[in-house]
């Protein structure tokens, strides 16, 4: 257990955050599940439509810290190359 004034400070801060953080992440997930359910339907106007509304999601989360810069865009990156495989199939 936290002793110091600081410590103590620390440790509430933490829990915050997690908080916020769970939150965030839990957002970019659902808006990544949205475009994998769109393109697993086929449409591709619908897959277009919910990576317009995820990339900024995934975007801020790097942003804010939740996840790495280089994993949002990897992840904005191949899911709209599934996108545009769509086409090809």
């Amino acid at each position: 257990m936290a002793n110091t004034k600081s410590a103590k400070k620390a440790a509430r801060q933490t829990v915050r955050r997690t908080a916020v953080n769970k939150t965030r992440r839990s957002h970019m997930r659902t808006e990544m599940r949205k475009v994998e359910e769109a393109i697993d339907s086929g449409n591709k106007d619908a897959a277009r439509a919910a990576l317009k509304e995820a990339e900024p999601v995934i975007a801020r989360s790097a942003q804010k810290g939740v996840v790495h810069r280089k994993r949002a865009s990897r992840k904005v990156s191949r899911l709209a190359k599934r996108i545009v495989a769509m086409g090809h199939a």
